[in-house]
């Protein structure tokens, strides 16, 4: 469905929540999976997929090891770009700004209500390390198991971040990539401002 600045709600979290109740309707795969690109210190950039957690007026969340490169990275340059991609509506969605570290009472009561299996292989596993052996990361999780025979606690370097919106931009398909983007600019006193992009 075409797009222009006037049709989208003046709210872009709340036109951010049409989007995606649609495409969890649609039963696409995967609707709230993004790409979130960080960059080092030296501004060298990383990709990668992640599911999005959490999300409202607050900003967009997400969960992962702090001693990722992901990790690393927003430790040196706390700044990010999400893009979600729905392709059976055609549909792409950019954010980008800042992004904080959640606190860890909130990383905690995320990290407990997840699957046992995926809390111990946060434990066992140095995300984006190498590592010998698919058999050496079995043994980690192994290991982990039984030194946690109960509850299992929330890893030292595992929480949760927060991408604070300062722009978002709307993209539809349309016809002889005359593509409809609609972009979202986050003013000094907190308001948005709404304007069509070229495609």
């Amino acid at each position: 469905m075409p797009i222009d600045p006037a049709s989208l709600d003046p709210d872009p979290f709340r036109q951010f929540d049409a989007w995606l109740t649609e495409a969890r309707a649609a039963d696409l795969p995967l609707p709230d999976a993004f790409a979130l690109a960080t960059a080092d210190r030296n501004g060298a950039p990383s990709v990668r997929m992640l599911l999005l957690r959490g999300h409202g007026p607050d900003g967009l969340q997400f969960y992962t090891s702090r001693a990722s490169r992901k990790g690393r990275d927003l430790a040196a340059n706390p700044r990010g770009a999400a893009l979600f991609h729905w392709p059976a509506p055609e549909r792409q969605l950019r954010v980008s700004g800042p992004i904080q570290p959640l606190d860890e009472v909130e990383s905690a009561a995320y990290f407990a209500d997840r699957p046992r299996g995926s809390q111990l292989s946060a434990w066992a596993s140095d995300q984006g390390e190498p590592i010998p052996g698919r058999d050496a990361l079995e043994a980690a999780v192994a290991a982990a198991d039984a030194r946690f025979p109960g509850d299992v606690p929330l890893p030292t370097d595992w929480g949760g971040y927060r991408l604070l919106p300062e722009r978002f931009e709307f993209w539809v398909s349309r016809e002889d990539r005359l593509h409809d983007r609609v972009e979202y600019v986050r003013e000094p006193d907190g308001s948005w401002t709404r304007r069509r992009l070229q495609p």
